[in-house]
């Protein structure tokens, strides 16, 4: 059943859909992109553009230098993005199943290279199956990022996706992904509509069994970055999927030993303004925003995931782990009441 539903994406994306003209939802549609990123944008190949099926823009900050592996990369369009963003000394990985979409990837190459004034390409592209990154031959421990748009929920083994992006990502790496989510257990018979798992809703994961699976993995706190409820604009799979809600939530997790309650060590955090780009201020997550040369008093988890990652080199933290004062004292951002209690147990940490 699931090389059934593999062959069916891969034939979507591959054959039936020729540009982005030709989704029949909105729901992996989002006019969302910082500035300086659609500035990029503009120099890429129109192919390259017209081709790219993902949501908006899912790429954080500070990612100069870095190893960067982009699950479903597609037609390349955020891997070129990251190939300036990391400048010539990072490197980019796209990996994708679908030849098709790879072959148009890997056309504009050279072309890009010369457009950002490498004397040497930093992306490649390579053949492979975000369940079995080894068969692309990603190792352990060898990447600094893991970023995907609107991708992961066409997994057809999310447990082994998952557990494959831990593997390879560094100590203190980081997971940015955007993607879809429902608020509910999707039924079996959406789950094999081609149509509804091409436009990426019936691969959807429950929020409750994706921090479940986090969990199981060891990643025991996560924070949301964006969500919103997502439209479909299309009256047919709107009557078939009736009262289900999806969401597109953009997500973060390190690959950190974290707590699984946010505790309260008397630690202060100051982000000190010296991020690419961030002079004023930084925002980790939903609810934490820290303003340049504010001392901000934060949870354990929250200590480690601006101090054990690359963050580290643009915050000071203040105090240690060897005094304990109970729980910290702070939730995830407050449900929206069209998102329920879901959206909230989907960012579970301070």
């Amino acid at each position: 059943m699931a090389n059934d539903i593999r062959e069916q994406v891969q034939e979507y994306y591959g054959t039936e859909l020729q540009t982005n003209l030709d989704l029949k939802t909105n729901a992996c549609c989002t006019d969302d992109i910082p500035a300086a990123h659609k500035r990029i944008l503009a120099q890429l190949e129109p192919e390259v553009l017209e081709k790219y099926y993902g949501c908006g823009v899912c790429i954080p900050s500070a990612v100069e230098g870095l190893t960067v592996l982009d699950l479903g990369s597609g037609s390349g369009r955020d891997a070129y993005l990251l190939s300036k963003l990391v400048g010539e000394e990072g490197r980019v990985i796209g990996v994708d199943m679908t030849e098709e979409q790879l072959a148009v990837a890997r056309r504009h190459v050279a072309a890009h290279t010369e457009r950002f004034g490498y004397r040497q390409p930093n992306v490649e592209f390579r053949h492979g199956f975000i369940e079995d990154l080894q068969s692309a031959g990603i190792a352990d421990n060898s990447v600094d990022l893991v970023v995907s748009n609107c991708v992961l929920n066409l997994s057809t083994d999310k447990a082994a996706t998952y557990r494959e992006i831990f593997r390879v990502l560094k100590p203190g790496g980081e997971l940015f992904i955007a993607d879809v989510f429902a608020d509910r257990r999707l039924p079996e018979s959406l789950r094999q509509d081609p149509v509804l798992y091409g436009e990426c809703l019936g691969g959807a994961m429950y929020t409750e069994d994706f921090r479940r699976l986090l969990r199981d993995l060891g990643i025991r706190d996560y924070r949301l970055t964006a969500q919103r409820r997502l439209t479909i604009n299309n009256a047919e799979i709107e009557r078939k999927v009736g009262n289900i809600k999806f969401y597109s939530l953009t997500v973060r997790a390190f690959k950190l030993d974290l707590e699984d309650q946010c505790e309260d060590y008397g630690q202060v955090a100051t982000y000190l303004g010296t991020a690419p780009d961030e002079p004023h201020g930084f925002t980790l997550d939903d609810h934490h925003f820290f303003e340049t040369g504010r001392p901000m008093l934060v949870c354990g988890n929250t200590a480690d995931m601006v101090s054990q990652t690359r963050y580290g080199a643009y915050f000071r933290v203040d105090g240690t782990k060897e005094r304990h004062f109970g729980l910290f004292p702070c939730g995830p951002a407050p449900a929206s009441t069209s998102a329920g209690s879901n959206e909230a147990a989907a960012s579970c940490g301070c």
